[in-house]
């Protein structure tokens, strides 16, 4: 078993070795490989409580922290995937009771050669000149996903309500305070005023009063509110980059349980065929029986296997349906299409694609418009220090000189009412911007360095699988398959008797196995690097 640096799980499924005759028949196991990044649990998604933003707290305003889980998802966890896996087929050797002794002689029968139309094809993954091609012709490409996933992910389309919100956020924050109408009579005897109880006259009053916003506090809200919303929305376009990421994994998910399917298929039918040979030789009394036993566990085996990989399919499937909303009576019948195989190089160096990612991922413009937002905060509780004027308007009183006989009069007034900025009753507010400030920089400051080293992980990966894919493809493969080949030859000439073969034939798909394993594992390389960036860099 080879080992897989910078991948967290290893492929768990295994598959014995295929028994065919001049020819190779790969077995292969099935399940993903784990690769790190965000991914949301799409068996289990995240709840989130009445009331509270879909897309976790609001950047930059004080009291939060602009890096919560930095996937903008809420409760979804940062580290590991819950990548599919196939329960694992047994490893079923030969049988151990007819393993020769020391010193114990080949057989005495020679086994027939086959003619080579009886010999089953190995299939596609035998160091292929281009790429391999998974799933169905009129499959789902990993861009019809992307597609579908903006359009129907429900997990999205909620989070997009955020957005209009913080439009109304803006239009509260814009309106203007309403005057106050106030009404009023005055000297309002008790009886009625006489020369020997005289009094002033009663008075009526009609006035308006309008506050003035005199230090421009709308101004300020405003302008804080659409700070915040450019944040939402920042906030939203790293939270579609991190469903991309779900998507990415639960794809290759389905694409390598598809893969694994279909070489168990081939598995299978070689199998098939080794033992119908294997019996008609053994009717003709040319070999001994233990060949056949074991074959015949191997087929049981087989067929298990073919019934495991199915379920890991649907399974996976069901997966990938729950991201793209695509409903449950039809989830297991999608099926996609996909190239695993990609030897393409790094597009840039590792520099210039941290620069890339440090002007181009969403999660770190959001934190930066958190920080504008954060600023904003301070100037509007500076201005919040001063409260309004008020302005009054009295347009009408009316003077009652009716019980003295004389015409009552008219009048108008104006006044203005301003509090004395003795005492400076926001000046805790001010301090606590000011510090929400200077945390919401420490916390950007923490981010850009985790964007840096997501890059360069993301780059180390991508360069170190590749190179596995190609050192598979260049040495390990060629080797091992010359050691089978040359058990085959030895076999086919009475040297040894074909469980020795059938032990060749064992560690060449092994071999196998672990470079379908290395192109999963670098085609997750190449779509993580992509998440990494923010920027979609390669298919």
């Amino acid at each position: 078993m080879s080992q897989r640096i910078g991948i967290e799980n290893r492929w768990r499924g295994r598959i014995g070795p295929a028994f065919l005759i001049g020819a190779v028949v790969v077995a292969t196991s099935a399940t993903a490989v784990r690769a790190q990044g965000p991914q949301v649990d799409v068996d289990n998604p995240p709840g989130v409580s009445i009331g509270r933003s879909r897309l976790g707290p609001a950047l930059g305003a004080a009291g939060t922290s602009a890096i919560q889980d930095s996937s903008g998802l809420g409760d979804a966890p940062i580290g590991g995937r819950a990548g599919p896996s196939v329960s694992r087929a047994p490893m079923s050797g030969v049988n151990p009771q007819r393993r020769r002794a020391p010193g114990e002689g080949a057989p005495n029968f020679k086994v027939p050669s086959l003619p080579e139309a009886t010999i089953p094809a190995y299939g596609e993954l035998d160091l292929p000149e281009g790429g391999i091609q998974v799933g169905a012709k009129d499959g789902f490409t990993l861009d019809d996903t992307i597609n579908i996933l903006i359009q129907q992910n429900l997990g999205l389309l909620a989070m997009k309500f955020e957005i209009p919100m913080a439009d109304a956020d803006i239009l509260t924050a814009s309106l203007r305070a309403n005057p106050i109408f106030y009404a009023d009579s005055q000297l309002v005897p008790y009886g009625r005023y006489t020369r020997e109880r005289p009094g002033g006259q009663t008075q009526y009053d009609v006035n308006i009063t309008h506050p003035l916003d005199v230090n421009g506090k709308r101004k300020a809200r405003t302008a804080t509110a659409q700070v915040a919303k450019r944040a939402i929305e920042a906030q939203f376009q790293d939270a579609v980059r991190q469903q991309i990421d779900n998507l990415y994994t639960v794809f290759i998910d389905v694409a390598a349980a598809e893969l694994t399917r279909e070489f168990s298929l081939k598995y299978l039918e070689g199998i098939t065929r080794l033992l119908r040979v294997n019996e008609d030789l053994l009717e003709k009394k040319q070999i001994p029986e233990d060949p056949v036993f074991a074959l015949r566990a191997q087929l049981e085996q087989a067929q298990l296997q073919v019934r495991e990989t199915t379920q890991a399919v649907n399974r996976t499937t069901r997966r990938l349906s729950q991201l793209l909303n695509i409903p449950r009576e039809q989830a297991t019948a999608i099926r996609i299409r996909d190239n695993l195989r990609d030897d393409r190089e790094l597009p840039s160096t590792e520099d210039q694609l941290i620069a890339t990612a440090m002007d181009s991922r969403s999660d770190l413009i959001a934190t930066r418009l958190g920080l504008e937002r954060a600023k904003s905060d301070v100037s509007l509780a500076k201005r919040e220090r001063l409260s309004d004027l008020y302005l009054l308007y009295q347009p009408y009183t009316l003077q009652d000189n009716r019980p003295f006989g004389l015409k009552s009069p008219t009048s108008w007034a104006l006044g203005l009412t301003a509090p004395l900025p003795i005492y400076n009753r926001n000046q805790g507010n001010i301090a606590r911007a000011k510090i929400n400030v200077n945390q919401t920089e420490v916390e950007l400051t923490l981010l850009e360095r985790q964007v840096q080293d997501e890059v360069s992980d993301a780059v180390h990966e991508f360069e170190l699988s590749r190179e596995a894919m190609l050192e598979s493809e260049r040495e390990i493969l060629p080797a091992s398959r010359r050691v089978r080949d040359a058990a085959y030859r030895r076999w086919q000439g009475g040297e040894t008797n074909v469980l020795a073969y059938l032990d060749a034939q064992r560690d060449f798909n092994e071999r196998v196995r672990d470079y379908r394993d290395s192109i999963v594992r670098h085609r997750r390389a190449v779509l993580d690097l992509n998440t990494a960036v923010g920027v979609r860099l390669l298919p």
